[in-house]
């Protein structure tokens, strides 16, 4: 099976729906029980936390993001790690680790299961 493929799918939908500014969307490729930490303080569970953190966002947000590693941790089961590069709407750029657990649903769609970021400290 080719992992690129499966993280990639599921990351460019994360990505239009970030860039189109659709939380709900952003959400879609979450699974229902997810847990969500991203760069805010705390945590979130479900799709709804993942769509609420995404619509706090501002409108012109844009993500890129290079797959770093891959791995299968079970059957159905694969980790991943990436670096997003988030570009604000006034032009500050926001670099992060980003830690992906996805998981193979009964329907054969791969979706975000856990979602966890680390901002990388630029040093000036």
């Amino acid at each position: 099976m080719d992992f690129t493929e499966t993280v990639t799918t599921v990351l460019d939908g994360w990505q239009r729906g970030i860039d189109d500014h659709r939380p709900a969307d952003v959400a879609a490729f979450f699974t229902e029980d997810a847990l969500f930490q991203g760069a805010h303080p705390g945590y979130s569970l479900g799709r709804q936390g993942v769509a609420d953190y995404y619509a706090g966002q501002p409108v012109g947000l844009t993500v890129r993001y290079a797959i770093r590693e891959l791995r299968p941790l079970a059957d159905g089961v694969l980790s991943a790690y990436v670096d997003p590069v988030f570009t604000r709407p006034d032009g500050v750029v926001l670099r992060f680790h980003l830690t992906l657990i996805l998981r193979r649903q009964d329907t054969g769609r791969w979706l975000i299961s856990h979602y966890h970021v680390s901002r990388i400290e630029e040093n000036h």
